[in-house]
């Protein structure tokens, strides 16, 4: 009889200095809300207003998205993506006038810019004052600006005070993009909120993500990456008397 007591105190004793066991938080169980839920912009709007960095999809594969001029949220998405913070990361916005004011693009006609936008492509021009964050793109003026062909995210930004969103892929560093919220389960307990659209597209294209082109100079054109969208931007910018300054790869 003692024996047993011996050991059932002994039990008792380990258990109490075993580390407590996690319950589900936002930290390790992020919410999972479909974007048709009447509750999913609210949900994102405070997530922003929060700091945190939410998952969301796109026209082309599902993307980390927060508050692109706070400071700490944009650290946090490098960190959760494993990504050199010299690498820079795009913009979100809901309309050409909110791409005038983060981006200079006075030598870009509206007439062109409705031609190519909302759409699978993203802008490269230099940066407005307007994008203060020292942490976005910290080595380089430019900035690429996106307004996706997508109604959820387009609507968060215009939801979001017509502020910009920092915008990037949702997979860490050199992986593959994601088509579905269950490919980046990894970064999930990251999140503050996974917005759920099913699977974005049946062509694993797709994952190619946006074309990225720099409009840096008048006239002129760069090739940043192909991306899904190339043959129809470069197809609208030959139009526009567009002219290439480098070969595509």
């Amino acid at each position: 009889m003692r024996y047993l007591q011996t050991v059932i105190l002994r039990r008792l004793c380990a258990q109490s200095t075993m580390k407590p066991k996690q319950q589900d938080s936002p930290a390790t169980a992020p919410v999972i809300c479909p974007v048709e839920s009447v509750d999913a912009l609210r949900l994102a709007e405070q997530c922003l207003h929060q700091g945190k960095v939410i998952a969301l999809p796109t026209d082309t594969v599902y993307g980390l998205a927060c508050d692109a001029n706070n400071e700490e949220a944009i650290q946090h998405m490098y960190e959760i993506k494993g990504r050199d913070e010299h690498k820079p990361v795009a913009i979100c916005v809901n309309n050409i006038a909110a791409l005038r004011r983060f981006g200079h693009a006075s030598h870009l006609s509206d007439e062109l810019l409705t031609r190519l936008l909302p759409g699978p492509l993203t802008i490269v021009i230099e940066r407005t004052p307007q994008l203060s964050n020292r942490f976005l793109n910290p080595s380089t003026s430019k900035i690429g600006i996106r307004i996706p062909d997508f109604k959820f995210i387009r609507e968060l930004c215009a939801k979001w005070h017509e502020q910009p969103l920092a915008l990037t892929s949702a997979n860490r560093s050199s992986a593959p993009s994601s088509l579905q919220i269950s490919e980046f389960q990894t970064l999930w307990p990251h999140l503050g909120a996974v917005f759920n659209a099913g699977r974005i597209g049946l062509s694993e294209e797709r994952r190619l993500a946006s074309t990225v082109i720099d409009l840096v100079t008048p006239g002129r054109y760069e090739v940043v990456r192909a991306g899904v969208a190339l043959k129809e931007t470069l197809a609208v910018l030959h139009e526009f008397g567009y002219t290439a300054k480098n070969k595509i790869q």
